[in-house]
């Protein structure tokens, strides 16, 4: 049988993604499938270290966008090397919330920086370690920044990507379409306003067209058929 596929999930901030994460990976652990969850940055020891640096140190705020970079492929290359690659050897899905693809975006357009050098960083990190399917929610800027800001607690202190202003998420969005219009076959663009459960359905319809063996491991019922 194939190997079981390493997921992604993508989007700007409050697009969703992280509740259609955890759906997917109840769906599989329920069935029964063997899985890795993860998330970017974190995800071993020395991952959250550094996404406690890089969300909510107050020496953040100082961060420059090349600091930013390195730090988010530091984080990376240990959990590819650490978690990621030993769980797909062992026959294990994987899925990730967030990957490399965030970086390029985040980093490589809202950032402003060289795109070919986040590319040449992200390869350096990432090795032969690529996504076999990344979920794209999106969701135009005003709906998720207004979800984004009802999830903060009144008295907690927005992240560092909170807190950035209307351009760079409008730009964040962009990119992430762009990207799916690239790579249509890898990055599956869903449309993030739909109800949470049009979501869920969509999204295992296309895993069950992708991966046929996936599918008869958790959900035997056939599927319509998804590019």
């Amino acid at each position: 049988m194939s190997r079981l596929p390493f997921i992604t999930f993508e989007g700007s901030e409050g697009c969703g993604k992280s509740t259609q994460v955890r759906l997917l990976a109840e769906r599989l652990t329920n069935a029964g499938v063997p899985l890795l969850l993860t998330r970017e940055p974190g995800g071993t020891a020395i991952g959250e270290k550094i996404r406690d640096l890089l969300q909510f140190d107050p020496v953040s705020v100082a961060m420059t966008p090349e600091t930013e970079v390195l730090l988010f492929e530091a984080s990376r290359s240990q959990l590819v090397r650490e978690k990621i690659l030993p769980a797909l050897d062992q026959g294990k899905v994987v899925i990730s919330d967030r990957f490399a693809d965030s970086t390029a975006v985040y980093q490589g357009v809202a950032r402003r920086l060289d795109a070919e050098i986040v590319g040449h960083l992200n390869n350096l990190a990432v090795g032969r370690c690529w996504p076999d399917m990344t979920f794209v929610l999106d969701v135009d800027v005003p709906v998720a920044r207004a979800r984004m800001l009802r999830r903060v607690r009144p008295a907690a202190v927005p992240d560092r990507m909170e807190q950035e202003p209307l351009k760079f998420y409008e730009d964040v969005c962009a990119a992430y379409r762009e990207l799916a219009a690239r790579e249509p076959r890898r990055v599956q663009l869903i449309d993030g306003a739909q109800t949470i459960e049009a979501i869920e359905t969509e999204i295992w319809e296309r895993i069950a067209s992708r991966f046929p063996h996936l599918a008869s491991l958790a959900d035997p019922e056939p599927r319509s058929h998804f590019p």
